[in-house]
């Protein structure tokens, strides 16, 4: 059944086409009809064209087919009439996976205008060019804080910055920049982060950028509000017994108390004690002034790369004698055993001497203590380093403050260990955080 009609057309043009020829030799061989014979011999090749259009007429809807599929013109039809079912049904395939490919583009172009809608009305910036600054796409929120109404070219952005623009062009994949720029006697502190990506083998940069002006300013003044508050409490804790005890210390100078000679041995001594207390409190006065300016001379980093391993063994040698003394269970591990950091050997270990003491804290009066040192790769492929206690654990509220400078839950403490690890880790362009388990654990990690 497979091409009915298509065949037997076939084989009826070539039994006439065969009858044709033998004609052609009867009427040459046999009679003297040679202008009969011409117009037979007109006829064969009449016939031979026929049969070859006919047969190459599937060949000629194929590659209309294909045209229209390489030209994405899907508005051809074909029509298998005549040719029997089965090339109806080719036809109807042809017709079938035009269609297709018609509603295919069709959602193709929805999904585009739904994504360029999303990326015109978000509220971050969105550029992407190409190497040589052409510009292929840039979203509504980027013209608005860029205060551009079209964009061509990067380098056209050199009048509104050109510390913009040369921090575009030499941002590198997954690299995240700040700058801060000053237009029009206003400020703006861009969080710029990069991607790179190939679209028809050329290569496009994306860059998200973000004006945190405001939210700086906010935590700038947060962290203000903080420090203030803890150096005015820790100010007025000394200043507070100093005036007092001057003010107390004048009036026995300078009044005969209950008759009593001025120089009286008594009188004496509870001004020479008067005069000790405040040289005490001024003491430690000057000592937190000196934490303070601690916190502003950390040295800037100098980097080298060194096996963490190492590292954790001159902390626990630096520990070893704390650690014994209050029966602590200290252990190490890391993930490969050959796994390297690329940091300040000598401040990253005092960061790790600081968590290590506020861990020795924690356990001491456990009489299971335990404290590990621990380090791997995270799914980045950053460097982590994580020390955990089983410690009582930090309240939540406590937890939100124990990075403010001079912050501190210890009697004895100076508040500026966590706060000093908090810089250092800055400094590395990495991060501290805390986490913790009431009664359970408490787990600081660092991430380079």
């Amino acid at each position: 059944m497979v091409y009915k009609n298509f065949r037997l057309n076939c084989i009826l043009r070539i039994l006439v086409l065969g009858a044709t020829i033998y004609l052609l030799f009867y009427l040459l061989s046999q009679t003297s009809l040679y202008a009969m014979g011409f117009i037979t011999g007109v006829i064969i090749l009449y016939e031979m064209y026929s049969l070859i259009h006919y047969v190459e007429r599937t060949n000629r809807d194929l590659t209309r087919f294909l045209d229209a599929i390489k030209y994405e013109d899907f508005s051809q039809t074909f029509l298998g009439a005549g040719f029997g079912s089965s090339f109806n049904d080719l036809k109807a395939a042809f017709n079938a996976v035009l269609t297709k490919f018609q509603q295919t583009r069709a959602e193709k172009e929805e999904h585009f205008r739904y994504l360029q809608t999303v990326v015109q009305h978000i509220g971050i910036g969105l550029i992407s060019f190409q190497s040589d600054g052409q510009v292929e796409l840039m979203n509504n929120a980027a013209k608005r804080l860029l205060k551009v109404v079209r964009l061509k070219n990067i380098n056209e952005l050199k009048k509104f910055s050109k510390t913009l623009v040369d921090t575009l062009f030499n941002m590198k994949p997954g690299e995240k920049s700040l700058v801060k720029i000053q237009h029009s006697n206003e400020y703006l502190q861009l969080a710029i982060y990069a991607t790179e990506f190939i679209l028809r083998e050329n290569k496009y940069t994306l860059v998200s950028i973000q004006n945190i002006q405001s939210e700086l300013e906010e935590k700038e003044m947060e962290a203000w509000q903080n420090l203030i508050r803890v150096l005015t409490h820790e100010i007025m804790n000394s200043v507070t017994p100093i005036s007092s005890l001057a003010s107390t210390a004048n009036e026995m100078l300078t009044k005969n108390l209950d008759g009593k000679d001025l120089f009286h041995e008594e009188l004496i001594d509870d001004v020479r004690g008067a005069v000790e207390t405040i040289e005490k409190r001024s003491q430690g006065l000057l000592h937190f002034v000196e934490s303070y300016r601690k916190l502003t001379r950390i040295p800037r980093p100098n980097f080298e790369i060194f096996p963490v391993s190492t590292l954790f063994e001159r902390v626990e040698q630096l520990m070893k004698t704390q650690i014994k003394e209050n029966r602590i269970e200290f252990e190490t591990s890391v993930d490969p055993e050959s796994l390297e950091l690329t940091a300040d050997a000598e401040l990253v270990e005092q960061v790790l001497i600081n968590l290590a003491l506020n861990s020795i804290d924690a356990v001491k009066h456990k009489p299971d203590g335990k404290i590990a040192l621990s380090s791997r790769m995270d799914e980045r492929g950053r460097v982590i380093i994580q020390v955990i206690d089983n410690g009582m654990g930090l309240e939540e509220d406590i937890l939100e403050k124990i990075f403010i400078p001079f912050f501190t839950t210890k009697e004895h403490g100076s508040g500026i260990g966590l706060s000093l690890s908090k810089q250092i880790m800055r400094l590395h362009r990495g991060t501290i955080a805390a986490q913790s388990n009431r009664g359970e654990e408490t787990v600081f990690t660092l991430r380079f």
